[in-house]
């Protein structure tokens, strides 16, 4: 069976390097935090050009993280998008807020501005946009809205570490922009992990002591704060695959390439019968993406599944219903009205793609269905 992202193969690409870091923590004796830690918080940094990076447990941690950081109280109202994981709006639910949906663009799947701007009411107080499947949505204008409203906006980066917009990196649009080292993201490690990224000293430092206990000096808690934090084996992991990302990013790109390639002749007619089109997820002019999923919107999903299946291709549906139809969040009553996201609930399926997945292999397989 084809993997849906071939984990495996990258471990034994870079396996003499694993071996090589992992072992020099074991080593150490130093587990969590440290000089690798630390070194790893440079470098994505540095990358990024953001001017602090501070690592923790998660992605969904760092959300939290971000939002505490942000001030958010009960009977706050967040603007989340309605078509994504549930992370942001879960987040927000948990400290008492109110998750508020907003709808998302109709091609690129990326929220969006104009719906942004609806859901603003006298209790909003902040933004959550998603970089959705590896591309930014339009920052410009989120920018200009959440500024034009006395709004802080946080970017939620989990799944487009490396990826621009406009020559500007992700993880350096928001008051607050985090990431995720969840394995199947393309940075990922061997468990979980994080990182928040900002440029304000002041909310920098109220990161590192909200991740940390509240704590800057051991024992002295300054805050009530949380307990999350990087291990530094998997900081070590990340390290290495930190060198091979760009190189993993132009596989990606040219993966993307060759289903695109494909499914422009699957829609002109080659493949496709009547009605039956299947649509790649549209990269935005000034994009680029880390293609953390290959998303296609088919009018006919059900069919293409099957055909998947006989060609044992695996496929994931991201995602099977918007967030406003969750039985955790239909108390808020709110978000029945986003048809673009409750029809990209109803087409979209997600193929294999890493930066080692055969999508030739994949494409030759599709054409003999």
């Amino acid at each position: 069976m084809i993997p849906f992202i071939n984990i495996r193969a990258q471990r034994e690409a870079y396996k003499s390097e694993f071996l090589q870091a992992e072992q020099e923590v074991l080593d150490s004796g130093c587990y969590i935090g440290g000089p690798i830690v630390q070194a790893f918080e440079t470098e994505l940094a540095a990358l990024t050009g953001a001017k602090h990076a501070v690592t923790c447990g998660s992605g969904t941690d760092a959300i939290t993280i971000a939002l505490l950081a942000l001030g958010v109280k009960p009977g706050d109202e967040v603007i989340v998008p309605d078509f994504t994981f549930i992370a942001p709006a879960e987040c927000v639910m948990r400290l008492g807020g109110i998750p508020k949906f907003a709808d998302i663009d109709v091609e690129t799947l990326q929220i969006s501005p104009e719906s942004i701007e609806a859901q603003i009411g006298p209790m909003t107080r902040g933004i959550i946009a998603v970089n959705l499947f590896g591309q930014c949505p339009d920052y410009k204008k989120i920018k200009e809205i959440a500024s034009a409203h006395g709004l802080w906006l946080i970017e939620d980066s989990a799944q487009a570490f490396g990826a621009t917009q406009n020559g500007q990196s992700a993880c350096t649009f928001g008051d607050i922009s985090i990431t995720s080292f969840y394995p199947a993201k393309p940075l990922g490690c061997y468990g979980d992990g994080g990182a928040l990224f900002t440029h304000n000293d002041e909310l920098a430092q109220k990161i590192r002591l909200i991740a940390n206990h509240g704590s800057s000096t051991r024992y002295v808690h300054e805050i009530c704060g949380m307990n999350s934090r990087l291990d530094a084996i998997q900081a070590a992991v990340l390290r290495v695959k930190l060198r091979h990302l760009d190189e993993e990013l132009k596989k990606r790109h040219e993966n993307a390439r060759k289903y695109d390639e494909f499914f422009a002749n699957y829609n002109a007619g080659i493949r496709a019968p009547a009605g039956a089109k299947i649509v790649p997820q549209k990269m935005a002019d000034g994009n680029t993406s880390t293609y953390a999923q290959y998303t296609v919107l088919a009018e006919k999903r059900s069919s293409f599944i099957e055909a998947l299946k006989s060609a044992e291709i695996p496929h994931c549906i991201h995602y099977p219903a918007p967030l406003h139809e969750q039985p955790c969040f239909k108390m808020f009553a709110q978000g029945s009205e986003n048809n673009n996201a409750i029809k990209a609930c109803k087409k979209a399926v997600s193929l294999p793609m890493c930066a080692f997945t055969d999508v030739e292999g994949i494409v030759e397989m599709l054409k003999k269905v």
